[in-house]
């Protein structure tokens, strides 16, 4: 088996590095990752500048673009082998709910499905660098193990999010719907030195509706949370609806 990680944290973040040795149990494992921090990239390919690739060992790639860019040139330019399996992470910080549009980890999943690679999107729900990110591994593997021997529904890639604990603290895992959460944003703006006005986006504290059966439902209580997501968008009860206007 060849396994491709990747991640929007950049090549030296922590999870990345933990991810990517634990998972050598079940086959070879290539690295290939932005040179620095990516997130809220999203699903974003660099088309207006040349992309640079640096090995910094062997089976390391950091890569000067995003996390989409990474999956593209991992597969199509630096692996020796089409890999069996994609998996994204382990980011710092959960990715749940509308989250995952914006999220460089769960967009580089995205990418792997689009090619017809088994892929997975790992979070661990800390932005510490000590998190629990050797745990968090060990739960990769077992889900990485069981896409490997069983494969996935078409159209189909994981949103893995792991709560931030030791493994005999972590209950067991759920299989999840994407929840939802209320979001007011809001943009700070300041002042430089010279004068010069400058901004933040930023956002209100968001409310997240705690729903049974959600991925934030899940992780509040210390279950793994396993979401399976795909990349058709439509709203198939608002067709219902639009079909009726006259136009």
């Amino acid at each position: 088996m060849h396994i491709m990680v990747t991640n929007d944290d950049g090549i030296h973040a922590p999870g990345i590095l933990a991810l990517a040795e634990a998972l050598r149990e079940l086959g070879t494992v290539t690295v290939v990752a932005p040179d620095r921090e990516r997130s809220a990239a999203g699903h974003s390919l660099t088309l207006h500048s040349p992309l640079r690739v640096f090995e910094l060992r062997e089976g390391f790639y950091a890569v000067d673009g995003t996390p989409t860019d990474c999956v593209n040139m991992g597969i199509h330019s630096l692996l020796p082998v089409r890999p069996h399996l994609v998996v994204s992470g382990i980011n710092h910080g959960a990715n749940l709910g509308d989250d995952v549009t914006y999220s460089g980890t769960v967009a580089a999943a995205m990418e792997a499905n689009l090619m017809g690679i088994p892929a997975i999107a790992v979070s661990l729900s800390t932005y510490e660098r000590h998190g629990h990110f050797d745990a968090a591994a060990q739960v990769a593997v077992r889900v990485a193990r069981q896409v490997l021997a069983n494969g996935l529904p078409a159209d189909t890639f994981l949103n893995v999010n792991i709560p931030d604990c030791a493994a005999d603290e972590m209950q067991p895992p759920l299989i999840t719907r994407q929840g939802m959460r209320s979001f007011v944003g809001k943009i700070v703006d300041k002042t430089d030195p010279r004068g010069r006005k400058y901004y933040w986006i930023g956002s209100e504290e968001p409310d997240l509706h705690d729903e049974p059966g959600t991925d934030f439902h899940a992780l509040n209580r210390k279950h793994v949370s396993i979401t399976p997501l795909h990349l058709d968008l439509t709203n198939y009860e608002s067709m219902k609806i639009l079909s009726g206007w006259t136009l």
